[in-house]
């Protein structure tokens, strides 16, 4: 068995409309074409190859509470830039944890899309 990359991820949401603000508006990642499936949701392409799919189901719920939990499932993102990303995050109203200097190797930003799903981004420390 030889895995060569991660296609794609698949985050289930309450609120469609909601999530694809998020992801579409406030993170500006682009919507592809996605097949007619019997339930509702959205695909974006990230870089050249992986995707996000969404998935709508009104009766789901992650995390009402909205808990940037660091250590918890979360999704992560490579940047171009932290303090263009930071200021972009919080000028479009979204909470955010930063960790510049992050034992990982990484400065982080950490933050919950609105379903609660944890959402990091980050780039190598200099």
């Amino acid at each position: 068995m030889d895995i060569t990359m991660i296609h794609h991820i698949s985050l289930k949401t309450k609120d469609l409309k909601k999530a694809k603000q998020f992801y579409g508006n406030i993170l500006g990642l682009e919507e592809e074409n996605r097949p007619d499936f019997s339930f509702a949701g959205a695909w974006y392409r990230i870089g050249d190859y992986q995707q996000l799919h969404l998935i709508e189901d009104p009766e789901f719920v992650y995390n009402p509470e909205l808990h940037i939990d660091t250590r918890g499932n979360h999704v992560a993102f490579r940047v171009k830039d932290f303090q263009e990303t930071s200021d972009h995050l919080k000028a479009s109203g979204v909470d955010i944890k930063e960790k510049p200097d992050s034992t990982s190797g990484f400065a982080q930003i950490f933050c919950c899309d609105p379903d609660g799903h944890i959402i990091e981004f980050h780039v190598p420390q200099q």
